[in-house]
């Protein structure tokens, strides 16, 4: 069986922006993620992960070595950072807004378990 969570569960993501492209390193928690995330992490679901807010195309670059994945997403910023009006011109919160992608990990994957983890809460 499987199930599925927010990426943020497995993986930690990193964004940057050249002109008006955006890119986006991911890189999971535990290394032997690696083959996990590169079944989920295609170029087409990125791409429609983000939807209208990449205009262009999205290429995904392995990067095994370090198990890594760089997403290089045209026409993402607006105009990039001179042209754009966005709050965001470089497009630093985008990393969040990937990390909250659903994909499918198996139901004994330790990111499955800790998204059951309940935290307490806070005391006042």
């Amino acid at each position: 069986m499987a199930q599925r969570i927010e990426l943020f569960y497995v993986a930690h993501a990193r964004a940057g922006d050249k002109g008006n492209d955006q890119t986006m390193c991911v890189v999971p928690y535990r290394s032997e993620d690696y083959d996990l995330l590169a079944r989920a992490l295609t170029a087409d679901a990125v791409k429609s992960h983000f939807g209208s807010l990449v205009e262009g195309e999205v290429t995904r670059f392995d990067v095994p070595n370090l198990s890594a994945f760089n997403f290089v997403m045209r026409d993402a910023l607006q105009g990039g950072v001179n042209d754009s009006l966005a709050i965001d011109t470089h497009g630093k919160s985008r990393s969040s807004y990937l990390l909250s992608m659903l994909i499918d990990v198996p139901d004994d994957h330790p990111g499955a378990a800790r998204r059951s983890t309940v935290m307490p809460a806070r005391p006042h």
